[in-house]
């Protein structure tokens, strides 16, 4: 099972990667001011993971697939790493929907 690690970015304020099974980070929040806001957070990738719309499948400018996952407002809740292929990118979706509803979180 997948977990959600809760730590402090350089900047002070919480965030969390999500990690899969193979301890692999496949999403990266957002930074939060609060406990309450980076909780908000964690219940937005699980109510909102297994939503495919919710994934908007980018590429940087030299051409690196790579995906955010937003909310139902659209406000960005996390981001992928930088994949070196399509399909890489898109296995990376199908383990955020398959850990993100159901990850225990650690760190609070």
């Amino acid at each position: 099972m997948g977990k959600y690690v809760v730590s402090t970015a350089k900047n002070g304020q919480l965030m969390f990667n999500l990690k899969a099974d193979n301890g692999e980070i496949i999403l990266t929040s957002e930074t939060y001011t609060s406990k309450a806001g980076c909780q908000n957070g964690i219940n937005s990738v699980k109510e909102n993971s297994n939503i495919d719309a919710r994934y908007e499948r980018k590429v940087t400018n030299n051409q690196k697939p790579y995906f955010v996952l937003k909310a139902t407002n659209g406000q960005i809740i996390g981001k992928s790493e930088f994949y070196s292929s399509n399909s890489a990118m898109e296995n990376g979706i199908r383990s955020v929907k398959k850990n993100g509803p159901e990850a225990m979180v650690i760190g609070f």
